[in-house]
């Protein structure tokens, strides 16, 4: 293939919002309004910022005109589009994103590809100068899920309404560019399609090559592929469209896009192995020959899977159409969402490099999405944060805002945890027996060469720059090491001999030898009644130590992570305390800790200083939850408080949510526990919630006033900490639950 080293078209970014308004019964599922876009108009402005070019952006069928095109309501998508072209973003405008349409129509009505041809006319007639359409996002992987797998309306289980509703898409797609054609003569399609590969075992490779094929069918319907001779017709006559029909189908739907767009998430590439005992139950399934397991073939393939490198280039091999990557996002951790985005950006560049027109890489999500873990089947809320995150009063720009803004603006991104491959380069990435997937890369008709299939994506890189993580014997500084371990985080986990934060002589030394990104002081000194008694060694520690390390960070420009607690507060409110308000401590460790934020900001002013309570956790024996099972299930006496109010913070969660705010770059105050603004639990309470959810006793449990418990220190009665600047943290219930998961198999 030639090498084009100044291609035609610079790699751009862009940008989407998630979008889907999917039908479930007659229930309608709206991520505009469930992330809150459907009310902000400031957003646009927070997207420009990121230096995208173009934007898919939602005109959709369902929400301006669910009753009929003379009673649509364009207030919406008129002011929305006007900003766009006020800011210079170009929208690539979608009509239906896996929904059915309105009440009166679904996939399967013989009228569906006429109705949205005429809101189709209606949209461009209200917006000639709109030039990129995608009237129908993904439309294979919406008819699979409307179809055949009966997720969402019209909830079909066949092979038929699956076929059905795909062609009707296909129609609908090429009709809708029709008449948008007819009032903009240069408007252009940008199709999408998640294409997810599909693996087996020998026994199962007729299945896994008849997916293959399929994943293609929208395209190649489309395109004009679909013919007698082509693989894919007997399948869909099998499914019981008529010749005629499908001869029909196939006429009408021919409108090659402009730009073919690939979605692509590790999920959607699967494996398929008959031997069922390998794998839990709930990933059984079968065709009606044979029974098998169906499983993210990332989990199990010894070679790894395809990738994106991969499947752009099988998608030019197979079209010659210009292409673009219009989704990119990861349901995960934020450092392992920045290796995604930017082996996905890597990949487009180096096809780019030889010969490839490849047009854009998408970030999509922007804002993230809602209940994409049931494939929006239900609404829990349960949110995978973007580019932005929604958990802040404001959209919040992550990481990856700032790795986007190099990308568009042609710099380097510079962030060290690019330097380590994504879990799915790593070995834990296995959950199952690896399985050699080599003899299910080849498909009916496949053209791409068998030497950009095999180890296309080699990682070898430098050995990244560690976080170092002062507290080697503390319950936190295990905890970051544990779950840094498991985030593919490089670590250097310090005891007080290998550095002592009282000792600038000593920080600055291991600060120089290991050159850490970032540093966190989970080091301290923490027993709150000694305190009282040694008020110098704790001031030492956590003070002076604090501000030792701070003033070495600076120099050494690492990050710096620390904790601070809320005994900074003196109770006398009876509502959350935020980070704005006054700090007042009742005792000597609460003084030690207002002067270590105050010394650590002045000294390192971009420092993050997270105030947290009550810890709880399951790789400790030592913590008040743990503490309070172990003696209520022997039946001891255990006593604890009734009157003070606290917010208890599950360390996994506080670990993560601390990380990422690092990763993100954030700095200041930050108020993180496990119960949201309006929340808090008493001490004795805890243990009660504990208890009942493991099914033990809590007659030996003696709650009394805080003033009988013989401390030396005293306590604020009320110090829940809420939050100005995020709600991170999962809900207490859900810390609960997952702890004793945890300690089951910890």
């Amino acid at each position: 293939m030639a090498f084009a080293l100044n291609p035609k078209y610079p790699l751009e970014i862009w940008g989407g919002v998630e979008c889907t308004v999917n039908r479930v019964g007659e229930e309608y599922f709206d991520q505009l309004e469930s992330n809150g876009h459907a009310r902000r108009l400031d957003d646009l402005e927070l997207f420009a910022q990121l230096g995208i070019v173009k934007i898919r952006y939602p005109v959709l069928w369902e929400k301006v005109a669910p009753n009929g095109l003379e009673n649509a309501d364009w207030s919406w998508a008129d002011e929305r589009l006007g900003r766009l072209q006020e800011l210079g973003i170009t929208p690539i405008v979608g009509l239906v994103h896996h929904g059915s349409g309105p009440r009166d129509t679904s996939l399967v009505d013989p009228e569906f590809p006429q109705k949205l041809a005429e809101f189709a006319h209606g949209v461009a007639e209200r917006y000639p100068w709109v030039k990129h359409y995608t009237p129908i996002n993904e439309p294979l992987t919406t008819a699979r899920f409307s179809g055949m797998y009966g997720h969402w309306y019209p909830h079909g289980r066949d092979n038929l309404t699956f076929a059905r509703a795909l062609l009707g898409q296909c129609r609908a797609i090429a009709l809708s560019m029709k008449v948008i054609r007819e009032i903009n003569r240069n408007a252009q399609l940008v199709q999408t399609e998640d294409l997810g590969k599909i693996y087996s075992t020998l026994r199962l490779v007729y299945q896994s090559g008849l997916e293959n094929q399929r994943r293609w069918l929208s395209f190649d319907l489309l395109c004009g592929y679909i013919t007698p001779m082509h693989p894919m017709w007997g399948y869909l006559r099998y499914c019981g469209i008529s010749e005629g029909e499908l001869e029909k189908a196939c006429l009408d739907s021919y409108c090659p896009p402009d730009i073919i767009g690939i979605n692509h998430y590790l999920t959607s590439d699967r494996f398929l192995d008959e031997h069922t005992e390998n794998y839990p139950a709930l990933t059984h399934g079968g065709n009606g020959w044979d029974k098998y397991a169906d499983v993210e073939a990332v989990r199990v393939c010894a070679e790894g899977v395809a990738g994106p490198y991969t499947l752009l280039l099988e998608a030019w091999e197979r079209y010659r159409l210009p292409l673009a990557v219009t989704e990119v996002h990861l349901s995960c951790t934020r450092e392992e969402q920045l290796r995604w985005f930017y082996e996905v950006w890597n990949a487009a560049q180096k096809l780019q490099n030889e010969g490839v027109d490849v047009r854009a890489i998408t970030a999509w999500a922007l804002l993230g999405s809602y209940d994409w873990n049931s494939l929006v089947t239900r609404s829990v809320g349960y949110y995978e944060s973007g580019v932005f995150d929604l958990r802040s009063p404001r959209p919040r720009p992550t990481a990856i805002a700032k790795l986007i803004r190099n990308l568009a603006a042609g710099h380097q991104p510079n962030h060290p945890l690019l330097d380590t491959p994504g879990w799915w380069h790593r070995p834990e990435r296995l959950l199952f027996p690896a399985v050699s997937c080599d003899n299910s890369r080849a498909e009916f008709a496949s053209t791409v060469p068998s030497a950009h299939i095999s180890n296309q994506h080699k990682i070898s890189l430098a050995s990244p720059r560690p976080l170092a993580i002062v507290g080697a014997r503390g319950t936190l500084g295990k905890a970051f090491a544990r779950l840094c371990q498991a985030r593919g985080i490089t670590y250097r986990l310090l005891s007080r001999q290998q550095m002592d934060i009282t000792n600038p002589t000593s920080v600055n030394a291991v600060l120089a030898e290991l050159q850490p990104w970032a540093v966190v002081n989970a080091a301290g000194y923490v027993r709150v009644d000694d305190a009282e008694r040694e008020p110098h060694i704790c001031l030492k520690i956590n003070t002076e130590g604090a501000e030792i390390l701070a003033t070495a960070c600076a120099q050494h420009n690492a990050a710096l992570l620390m904790f601070s607690s809320d005994l900074v507060f003196n109770g006398a409110v009876t509502k959350p305390y935020v980070e704005t308000d006054i700090v007042d401590p009742l005792n000597v460790y609460g003084c030690s800790k207002v002067l270590a934020e105050k010394l650590v900001l002045q000294a390192y002013p971009t420092s993050l200083v997270i105030r947290t309570s009550a810890f709880f956790g399951p790789w400790d024996e030592y913590n008040f939850v743990t503490i309070a099972l172990r003696q209520l299930s022997a039946g001891n006496t255990f006593v604890a408080a009734e009157d003070a109010v606290v917010s208890p913070t599950y360390i996994p969660d506080l670990v993560h949510a601390s990380l990422d705010l690092l990763i993100d770059g954030e700095s200041g105050l930050w108020h993180l526990a496990n119960t949201s603004a309006s929340e808090g639990i008493t001490w004795a309470d805890l243990a009660r919630v504990a208890a009942k959810q493991v099914g033990v006793s809590v007659s030996s449990l003696i709650a009394l006033p805080t003033q009988e418990l013989g401390l030396i220190a005293r306590r604020p009665i009320y110090s829940v900490l809420g939050s100005d600047r995020g709600e991170l943290m999962p809900c207490l219930d859900s810390a609960i639950s997952r702890y004793f998961d945890e300690r089951v198999s910890y």
